[in-house]
């Protein structure tokens, strides 16, 4: 079946539950309406039920008819790159080199470090690690703060045409590299970027990070892959990526802003390029374990949506797919706004006795969460197994992330949305 087929058949489906869920609802809305007038209900429920149901019935359906292509050669020999931007990681530098001189790759890997203002001897650390591992780096000193000015200092030094960047306390999984470069010389040629799947290795220090590593395991990579299905992967992270070094340069670098991959992945988009997503390219990082660096981070990423928006409008999107799919971010603020501000308060009405927002009706979303993440999980299981990876029994951190993650993101991501239209200031870390 053809991505267009794939693409029009996911919506046809989705269209058909949206409009049984609204049939079901009615009562809802009528009751609803009667407290707070008909078109307030409507916009209430269609921010927290209808939606979010069309999207998440769009996603499954088109993840069930997803097939990876297989690779033209999975054992390439093709000269790349890893930039590494960091300030302050000197605790990590050296794990992080390890690993990248543990790579199955066929082919010598070069490194690039880009000291961003460190004042704790990263560099130090860097080359330390560089002698003790035999690997060959080379360190930059970028003193302009902010990550933007530190990796377009660093590609100006990259001589492959391929570069990966990595951020300094991710980890690489041995088949990291040739999976990313495989994916890329197996695709079309106006494919300019791969990004990795990043997956939470501290999961087991409280129960913060063992809700992440669902976060990241199902919703995160479920998501890139739908996008990576319809060529257009709005995402192409930082943390973790392969790029076309020409294509980079081409549409100047990193943006000045908090959301930098963001916005330059939107940039290729809007060129004509695509962009892609490869499963089994696996790296782990360290997910938030407080509460208030998680905060920081996703706000950051919310934020960073809504400067892409700004800067690249999606019916500028040159394919219809990516106009589609950059256009689903204009009403991811409409769906956390409503959540924050009336599914939260609807479930504390909910616990003392008033049904107007959240009642029995709102249970049979769970049976459907979970058939929709059990067919998610059912192939990230397969893909760990194909990397001789084992997936880690976390049962309190899924309850968790099934029942309470939403609460927490939606006023994250809210706070986000606050900070950039208000200017506030940008922290990179």
């Amino acid at each position: 079946m053809s991505v267009n087929k794939k693409f029009w058949l996911s919506h046809g489906c989705s269209i058909c539950w949206t409009v049984l869920a609204i049939y079901l609802s009615l009562s809802w809305v009528i009751d609803l309406g009667e407290i707070v007038t008909l078109p307030v209900a409507l916009f209430v429920i269609g921010g927290i039920a209808y939606v979010p149901g069309y999207l998440n019935a769009f996603l499954v359906i088109s993840l069930i008819f997803d097939r990876q292509p297989k690779f033209k050669d999975p054992w390439p020999e093709i000269p790349v790159s890893i930039l590494i931007a960091c300030r302050n990681e000197a605790e990590n530098i050296a794990n992080t080199l390890r690993y990248v001189q543990q790579q199955d790759y066929p082919h010598p890997i070069h490194v690039v470090i880009v000291d961003n203002g460190s004042t704790d001897g990263t560099t130090e650390a860097a080359l330390e690690a560089a002698s003790t591992f035999n690997l060959g780096i080379q360190v930059i000193h970028e003193e302009r703060p902010g990550k933007f000015n530190a990796l377009n200092t660093g590609i100006s030094h990259v001589t492959t045409d391929l570069v990966i960047t990595l951020d300094a306390d991710t980890l690489l999984h041995r088949s990291a590299v040739r999976y990313l470069v495989a994916r890329m010389i197996s695709s079309p040629d106006e494919v300019c970027a791969v990004a990795g799947s990043i997956l939470v290795r501290n999961s087991r220090e409280n129960l913060l990070t063992r809700i992440q590593e669902w976060d990241y395991f199902l919703g995160i990579a479920s998501i890139k892959r739908l996008q990576g299905l319809y060529q257009g992967t709005l995402v192409a992270q930082g943390a973790y990526s392969l790029y076309k070094t020409n294509a980079v340069k081409d549409v100047g670098g990193w943006p000045d802003a908090i959301g930098e991959d963001i916005v330059l992945t939107w940039n290729f988009l809007q060129q004509g390029w695509k962009v892609y997503f490869e499963p089994l390219a696996v790296a782990f990082t360290d997910a938030p374990p407080k509460m208030t660096h998680f905060i920081k981070q996703r706000s950051r990423w919310a934020r960073g949506m809504v400067e892409a928006l700004k800067q690249t409008k999606p019916w500028q999107q040159p394919q219809i797919y990516t106009k589609y799919l950059t256009g689903v971010n204009l009403v991811m603020p409409y769906m956390d706004i409503t959540y924050t501000f009336c599914w939260l308060p609807g479930l504390v009405l909910a616990l003392l006795g008033f049904y107007w927002i959240v009642g029995p009706m709102t249970l049979f979303v769970l049976p459907l969460t979970l058939i929709s993440y059990s067919i998610l999980y059912r192939y990230q299981k397969r893909v760990f197994n194909e990397l001789d990876l084992r997936v880690r029994k976390n049962a309190r951190g899924f309850i968790f992330f099934v029942l309470c993650y939403q609460m927490i993101m939606a006023p994250v991501s809210v706070w986000g949305y606050i900070q950039e239209v208000f200017k506030l200031q940008r922290i990179w870390k």
